[in-house]
């Protein structure tokens, strides 16, 4: 079992994650316009990539910062993290996501409310709103952030120090391309907060089951042919 420490560390860092990600959204929205431009787009992945590097930093050697139900569910299933505790880890990012999503209805109602207070809208006019497009997007980009993860945070012989770096880099290349497609999610606790808070649920399903779906993949990727033979070795 984990410190119970870590549950309050894991909804804290879910929080900044969807207090400054959304807030980049709405600000975004507020400055450039409703049009996707290159400067909102670089101001929503800094906002995103930047929440998760700083959290990561700040609670990583609590709780490993996971931040996210598909970053949790790999490592329940690699056994990095035990049943009780990975439950116990998501629900305490769902309610960091709600509350984080709560004191930005409370801050911004109305500026928050025209974008539903930057829940994912599912699949853009880029991809023709093809639902499969959508879902192969947020599950490859989902495999590549747990990858990046198990990499340079999990395995032993990763370089010291760089994990929130190249985590936080990873997230911000994922909005870069992904905020046009998708909304750019990979995390269900990132869009279910909004969600709940605004009443938006179209394509909801979609955030939680292609998230997980590559992050399961990546996970066992990762442990098997490259974190755990590594632990083995002297």
């Amino acid at each position: 079992m984990v410190n119970p420490r870590a549950y309050l560390a894991e909804a804290i860092a879910t929080y900044g994650l969807v207090f400054f990600g959304p807030l980049s959204v709405i600000l975004a929205v507020s400055a450039f316009g409703e049009e996707l431009t290159t400067q909102s787009v670089l101001f929503i992945s800094l906002g995103h990539g930047g929440a998760i590097a700083l959290m990561v930093y700040a609670f990583g050697h609590v709780s490993g910062a996971h931040i996210n139900p598909a970053v949790t569910i790999p490592m329940m299933i690699t056994k990095k993290i035990g049943i009780a505790d990975g439950i116990g880890y998501i629900i305490s990012q769902l309610i960091g996501a709600v509350a984080a999503a709560a004191t930005l209805a409370a801050i911004l109602p109305e500026l928050g409310a025209k974008v539903n207070f930057a829940t994912q809208g599912g699949p853009s006019d880029l991809i023709n709103n093809s639902i499969g497009s959508g879902f192969a997007i947020e599950a490859i980009l989902t495999f590549f952030l747990v990858t990046v993860i198990f990499m340079t945070a999990v395995h032993k012989k990763a370089s010291p120090g760089w994990h929130g770096f190249t985590i936080g880099g990873m997230v911000f290349l994922i909005h870069l391309i992904a905020v046009p497609l998708t909304g750019a999610s990979v995390n269900p606790a990132r869009t279910f907060g909004p969600a709940l808070i605004s009443g938006f649920w179209e394509f909801h399903w979609l955030y939680w089951a292609a998230p997980i779906l590559g992050g399961i993949i990546a996970g066992l990727i990762m442990n098997y042919v490259y974190t755990k033979p590594a632990e083995k070795e002297v």
